[in-house]
């Protein structure tokens, strides 16, 4: 019965919070606009032929993700944070003593409402890429059917991505009960996220940006969106989203640690 009181009171706080509606908002909006714009700026001119081109359209179509996440980052973090800001946290302790109970419950309703929202924007994403796919040439005469969940890979590709932003805010969630301070977790999970494929980009070494893709939380885990050269992958799919699914579980088991062992 605690933990249903728990779940009870996380949503009665997570979804009367005016910041959580604009995160969730964000997720699925920002997913949909910058996935929009990059599918509509790629065409098979640029190509010796149309069905040379190989580009991985659900890939594309779902690149928004990686801007959609820093929303999911804010929320995650802000569902904990908020109330050490607020100074409520002492009060939902008072209520709810078994600290493991309270962080569990935050992350299941976390969870939740971020899988809404990013199901919301990556269905939206695929039926826009479906328009906009075939006046750039992207046609199925030319080897690319349109986008539908029907297809194995595609459909692997969109839940896949619903996870990878369910993983992304359970990680921010873990970091900001063990910072506490929003501005400071934000930063750290955004870094982590970021780094690597910064570091990559400053790197001139095929066999070191292979390594660090198989460690590092974004892009591996953004690895089970691809559908195409699954053979070329530093790491494969499912692989790869187990990678972040490890680095969550670290941040909520570390943060889950010092939310009990230290005071409210």
């Amino acid at each position: 019965m605690t933990a249903v009181c728990a779940l009870r009171a996380e949503w009665t706080k997570l979804r009367t919070l005016p910041s959580t509606w604009w995160m969730l908002a964000a997720i699925a909006g920002l997913t949909l606009a910058v996935g929009a714009a990059v599918t509509g700026s790629v065409d098979t001119s640029h190509c010796s032929t149309p069905a040379g081109c190989m580009e991985d359209t659900p890939k594309l179509a779902l690149s928004g993700v990686q801007l959609g996440q820093v929303a999911a980052v804010v929320l995650g973090v802000l569902a904990v944070g908020g109330e050490y800001a607020a100074g409520t946290i002492g009060a939902t302790l008072a209520a709810i003593p078994r600290r493991s109970t309270v962080l569990a419950a935050k992350a299941a309703v976390v969870a939740a409402v971020v899988a809404v929202a990013g199901t919301a924007g990556v269905l939206a994403s695929l039926a826009v890429a479906r328009g906009l796919l075939p006046g750039n040439g992207f046609t199925s005469a030319n080897g690319y059917p349109p986008l539908s969940l029907a297809d194995g890979p595609t459909a692997r590709a969109a839940f896949g991505t619903v996870l990878y932003l369910v993983l992304v805010a359970l990680l921010a969630l873990g970091v900001g009960t063990a910072v506490r301070e929003q501005a400071a977790a934000i930063t750290a999970v955004l870094a982590l996220l970021w780094i690597v494929p910064i570091i990559t980009r400053l790197i001139a070494s095929a066999k070191w940006e292979d390594r660090l893709d198989k460690i590092a939380p974004m892009p591996a885990g953004l690895a089970v969106q691809a559908t195409r050269g699954l053979e070329r992958l530093p790491i494969g799919p499912w692989n790869g989203l187990g990678v972040l699914a490890a680095y969550a579980a670290v941040a909520l088991l570390a943060g889950g640690a010092l939310f009990t062992l230290r005071d409210p």
